[in-house]
């Protein structure tokens, strides 16, 4: 195994981007005629916008954020799929994981990211078709065959496709085994707000994991790939977070001049503009209270469109859709075949996932009937 990321010496600064970071810290007065305001599209530091960083890194981490100043660095990647891929090609080339575990199912992407970083993927079973559940003891037996500093892929919340998320009980569970075999944990949270509609309940999975690298000097880890496209709606500005949390005994600053080499070799910085919006949102706090509120607003509607579709699902097929309204965030994993959804494609103009997954934010009261008839009519043969 070759040199792993803890042992890391610290890579030399970016000198373009270096003279740029010295620039904004100098004090003196008189530089460049001290700039009458700052350009809203100038070029952010590789790192990107370190305000963003603190309010990305407090809305996921909670209290738990203060406790990580000596232990932690963030990055401001290209949204949750820039995170993904930022901390897999880091992960690949420094702690040289012998497998990935991911989901099954899960986001496409996971498994297209890790292959092309070179990792070995491997899947563990997290969905029972059978009981529409967490599959959690074929979720523990996969991962109890990982090997020390193999890569798990966890969903913070909302999980995608399927709207099934572990219980707190289940969630320690697979933190005991974690610990136990000690695997490097990297959490996609894209979905914070959006399960519950509070954010900090959608953050609890998360937060308790750090509290256990904080605990624990023999934790290889964990890293979280944060998007904000959709709770703050913001899906083609590409705003994210990428956060890297170490034992307490360790630094990280090696390891942070590795992840901003990577960074300028590939797209240089992030986005500014969407960042920005985040930073006015969260720094006010009326915006922030409305956006708190408005996340509520969105979670009940889609909670409402849940329950409505299952009534309406059961009245057209006289079967049990319990599951539909137990699901939890913004999709439905409907169990409908491949043919089946073609079907709903082609005759009814449906549009699902070939999986069977089915996006609740597309559904409102003008279309929740015809929906559920349309998956009637497709069932019937």
């Amino acid at each position: 195994m070759g040199k792993q990321y803890l042992d890391l010496s610290i890579a030399p600064a970016d000198t373009a981007f270096g003279l740029m970071a010295e620039f904004d810290a100098d004090p003196h007065p008189s530089k460049a005629k001290e700039r009458l305001r700052e350009t809203t599209h100038e070029y952010l530091g590789i790192a990107g916008s370190p305000t963003f960083i603190n309010l990305a890194k407090d809305i996921v981490f909670g209290s738990v954020a203060s406790r990580l100043q000596d232990n932690s660095t963030s990055i401001q990647p290209v949204s949750g799929t820039g995170a993904n891929h930022l901390a897999a090609t880091f992960l690949a080339c420094h702690l040289r994981p012998s497998h990935v575990f991911i989901p099954a199912p899960t986001w496409i992407n996971h498994k297209s990211i890790w292959e092309m970083a070179g990792v070995s993927v491997a899947e563990y079973s997290y969905y029972s078709s059978v009981t529409k559940e967490v599959d959690i003891v074929g979720m523990l037996n996969a991962l109890d065959c990982a090997e020390p500093n193999d890569v798990v892929i966890l969903q913070a919340c909302a999980h995608n496709p399927t709207g099934v998320d572990l219980s707190k009980y289940q969630w320690m569970q697979v933190a005991d085994l974690d610990r136990r075999k000690k695997l490097f944990v990297v959490f996609d949270s894209a979905y914070q707000g959006f399960a519950t509609g509070d954010v900090d309940g959608d953050a609890w999975a998360v937060r308790q994991f750090t509290e256990d690298v904080l605990a624990f000097e023999t934790h290889p880890g964990l890293c979280v790939a944060q998007s904000f496209s959709k709770n703050f709606g913001l899906y083609s500005e590409r705003v994210g977070a990428l956060h890297l949390i170490v034992p307490r005994h360790l630094s990280v600053q090696g390891a942070r001049g590795e992840l901003m080499a990577i960074v300028r070799a590939e797209y240089s910085n992030p986005p500014r503009f969407g960042a920005s919006i985040v930073e006015t949102i969260l720094l006010d706090q009326d915006l922030r209270a409305q956006w708190e509120a408005d996340l509520d607003t969105m979670s009940s509607r889609i909670r409402r469109m849940r329950c409505e579709l299952r009534q309406r699902l059961e009245k057209e097929t006289q079967q049990d859709w319990a599951y539909v309204e137990t699901q939890i965030g913004m999709f439905s994993y409907t169990g409908l075949t491949c043919e089946q959804v073609s079907r709903l494609r082609n005759e009814f103009h449906v549009y699902l996932l070939p999986s069977g997954r089915l996006s609740l934010c597309g559904l409102n009261d003008g279309n929740v009937k015809y929906v559920a008839y349309a998956i009637g009519e497709v069932m019937k043969t």
